[in-house]
């Protein structure tokens, strides 16, 4: 594939730094990038994905799914020179684990309440 048509891409993190950039190929999908992006994720950070799964992209302003590819996730700019994309990573907790902690808080409970009527 010729140079020029790699995309290049960095992947904004929640404190303003950046992972990348690195050259993807338009045919590269999304679930790829966040792979990348979870062997790249600073070791030093507070909050780190603990898989692909704990992450969404965002490109302008859309949240972009995993079967996606870089291609078309693109947005057209026109006659805008090429340069790097810059892709928001937000990190959320997996399914499993907010699905655990909603059971929690769902849990029934008791009220205790004393009325007394005058």
């Amino acid at each position: 594939m010729p140079e020029e048509d790699l995309v290049e891409l960095k992947f904004r993190l929640y404190d303003g730094s950046d992972i990348g950039p690195f050259r993807y190929s338009p045919a590269s999908t999304v679930a790829t990038l966040k792979e990348r992006i979870v062997t790249e994720w600073p070791k030093d950070k507070k909050i780190s994905p603990k898989g692909a799964n704990d992450i969404k992209l965002i490109n302008a302003g859309k949240i972009l799914e995993n079967n996606k590819t870089v291609g078309q996730c693109r947005v057209p700019f026109g006659e805008l020179p090429r340069g790097i994309i810059t892709m928001h990573v937000v990190v959320q907790p997996s399914v499993a684990k907010a699905k655990t902690e909603k059971k929690i808080d769902e849990a029934p409970r008791k009220h205790i309440c004393s009325c007394s009527i005058l």
